[in-house]
């Protein structure tokens, strides 16, 4: 039962070597390294990985009307023993956005950002709705962008690189599909119903949380007609 993490030379006993000898041997994690370890150490200390549970369900948003986050996480079931695999992360977190106060009630347009992503995500989304039979008209909502952040820029993975076509000034085209229009209220979250004309308005890119900025309301329209590089959906 003696078994020691790491190289310890108190973890000392008597009996036989590796070598076939008699003698002074270790049971510390070392003694493979240095082969030096009593005969009976991988029966008596063996490597026992980590094991943890299944993921749980995710948690609702932590708070509604904000972009916020959502979290998961699972237990340890057993410790890692004898130099066995350590523990995976026991928690993971994922962005989200809850646009229903506890009370029910409807959260204030202009408190929440819009949530983007470039148009080319569309297609294969149409292509979902369309085969599920639950293609629903959409609209357009046309925005003038006033500020970006300068992470925008710093977008290195091929799924963010649309992020770096945004500049300040430029019209910008935002389409709602079915799939991203709330059922009670029959529009995107985001899209500035009811804003005051030149009210700014904030917008947040999915897949980077330091690509944010503000933009104002233009018009709505049945359909979009924006160059693709400034095409974007509701998400």
């Amino acid at each position: 039962g003696l078994c020691c993490p790491g190289r310890d030379p108190a973890c000392l006993s008597t009996g036989r070597r590796p070598d076939g000898s008699h003698g002074p041997c270790y049971c510390d994690q070392a003694c493979a390294r240095t082969l030096d370890c009593c005969h009976d150490y991988a029966e008596a200390c063996p490597v026992i990985p980590c094991v943890v549970s299944q993921w749980s369900v995710w948690s609702g948003c932590a708070e509604p009307c904000k972009t916020t986050y959502r979290v998961r996480r699972r237990h340890i079931i057993q410790e890692a023993r004898n130099g066995g695999e350590a523990c995976p992360p026991l928690e993971e977190r994922a962005g989200c956005v809850e646009y229903w106060t506890q009370q029910g009630t409807e959260c204030k347009q202009s408190l929440i950002p819009a949530l983007i992503t470039t148009g080319g995500f569309g297609k294969a989304r149409k292509k979902r709705a369309a085969a599920d039979g639950n293609e629903r008209a959409g609209y357009c909502v046309e925005f003038q962008l006033v500020a970006i952040t300068p992470g925008c820029l710093h977008s290195h993975h091929s799924y963010t690189h649309w992020m770096q076509y945004l500049r300040e000034g430029h019209t910008v085209c935002v389409e709602c599909q079915h799939p991203a229009l709330d059922s009670r209220s029959l529009h995107c979250y985001g899209d500035g119903t009811g804003s005051k004309k030149n009210q700014l308005l904030h917008w947040q890119a999915v897949g980077n949380p330091r690509c944010k900025g503000t933009w104002k309301r233009i018009r709505q329209l049945d359909t979009c007609s924006c160059p693709s590089v400034h095409s974007f959906l509701f998400i």
